[in-house]
């Protein structure tokens, strides 16, 4: 069975790979040098630093772990392509929450680098998947456990 691919703009791969970088290259050595300092002080089963150091390392490697994972199956979309007349992924929109009467911008990326504190919405989340293909004017209607929210789109960006 093949893998699922994940999509993922090229920012959003770059970032990874910088994250990954940082990663391997100076956390895992402030780690060590953490775990080397803790085990000059003698007894490993009471001391404290020596947990925080193995208990960062076993969370840093997870992290290694998952970007490796990601970045093995990642599909990278090439946005310069995106039809600009459409939200598209990778693509910014900017629309209006009918409700709060709110107008918000988002860039649509994949799940792995969604963030809605720095604008970006997953494709895959409700919001998202009902904005994609829509154009300016179109009113989107998106079903959530706790009601309809209507968004009407103002703007669509590369």
């Amino acid at each position: 069975m093949a893998e699922k691919r994940i999509k993922i703009t090229r920012e959003g791969y770059r970032e990874l790979e910088d994250e990954l970088d940082e990663l391997k290259g100076v956390r895992m050595v402030e780690i060590a040098e953490k775990l080397k300092e803790a085990r000059e002080q003698g007894d490993l089963s009471e001391n404290a630093e020596y947990d925080a150091a193995k208990d960062e390392q076993r969370d840093v490697k997870a992290r290694i772990d998952e970007i490796e994972a990601i970045l093995k199956t990642a599909e990278i979309i090439d946005t310069d392509d995106i039809d600009a007349n459409v939200v598209s992924f990778g693509g910014n929109v900017t629309f209006l929450d009918e409700l709060t009467d709110e107008v918000r911008e988002f860039k649509i990326v994949g799940s792995t680098e969604a963030n809605i504190l720095k604008g970006k919405l997953s494709n895959e989340s409700p919001l998202g998947l009902a904005l994609l293909r829509h154009k300016i004017g179109d009113e989107v209607v998106v079903e959530a456990p706790d009601g309809e929210f209507k968004y009407k789109i103002l703007d669509i960006r590369k």
